[in-house]
């Protein structure tokens, strides 16, 4: 967790950057550079009204979530946190982000976190939020908190469901930093990657994943969420009702002819 400087360039720039692409990837970048994009209100309702315009767009295959500066995020604004105090703010505040997190999980299109530098505390929380994350081999990760007096909390609800419960539990307990190349082996990120070839190996990942029928992705990601939830006979009988429900999608019909003709599937959506 780092305290941001003054906000005084947000009056300015857009504190999220939206870029389409003609393959159906969108990149939403957090645009508070100077502040290590730490994660202020402003900052959070954007990235919130953000993404759920790109839900209602059905233009768009693949999310990708980067952010501006040496940082990708670097947790909450410990600054704006220290200059409005109180218990009904701070709930204000974990809510809010606790809404932001759960916008991602449930947002129809997958979610791929664009990682380098640090991503700390809130941070971490959210490379963990994303459906799959891809780091530069010089990105760092932590869950601070409890360095200065604040246990990470909340962002131990995304990192303790992406990694196992002995590596969360370092992570939180020591506040340390992880390197890329042990984020991947613990299941924090997918890929670590040298730097200069960051780019490449996000949108490679983003557009294979945008060639895919969109309305698949869709039913795909909510299931895989919520027959996490379940018990073992109980995320069999949602999933075979998933399935069923698959097959009678018109992508799937033209999914499976296009295989056995063998030729290339036209994805209508639906």
């Amino acid at each position: 967790m780092s305290a941001a400087p003054a906000d005084t360039f947000e009056t300015i720039e857009p504190l999220v950057v939206r870029t389409d692409r003609d393959d159906g990837v969108t990149t939403l970048t957090l645009n508070r550079g100077p502040a290590r994009n730490a994660l202020s209100r402003a900052l959070m309702s954007d990235l919130t009204v953000a993404l759920h315009q790109i839900s209602a767009d059905s233009a768009v295959k693949v999310v990708v979530l980067a952010g501006a500066g040496p940082a990708f995020c670097a947790g909450h604004d410990l600054k704006e946190m220290r200059a409005n105090r109180g218990r009904e703010l701070y709930e204000a505040l974990f809510r809010q982000c606790s809404d932001l997190m759960q916008t991602i999980t449930r947002l129809r299109q997958p979610v791929i976190a664009r990682i380098h530098g640090i991503a700390t505390a809130a941070g971490c929380q959210l490379v963990a939020t994303c459906d799959l994350a891809v780091a530069a081999d010089t990105a760092r990760f932590a869950t601070p908190g409890v360095n200065i007096g604040l246990f990470c909390s909340t962002p131990m609800v995304a990192v303790s469901r992406a990694v196992g419960r002995k590596q969360a539990m370092e992570m939180l307990l020591t506040g340390e930093m992880v390197d890329a190349e042990t984020a991947v082996r613990v299941g924090l990120i997918n890929r670590a990657v040298p730097a200069d070839g960051l780019d490449d190996a996000v949108y490679g990942l983003a557009s294979a994943i945008a060639a895919k029928s969109p309305a698949v992705l869709a039913i795909g990601k909510e299931a895989f969420y919520r027959q996490l939830d379940l018990d073992l006979a109980g995320a069999y009988d949602y999933c075979s009702e998933v399935m069923t429900r698959n097959m009678l999608f018109r992508d799937a019909e033209e999914g499976i002819d296009a295989f056995l003709q063998k030729r290339q599937p036209q994805w209508q959506g639906r």
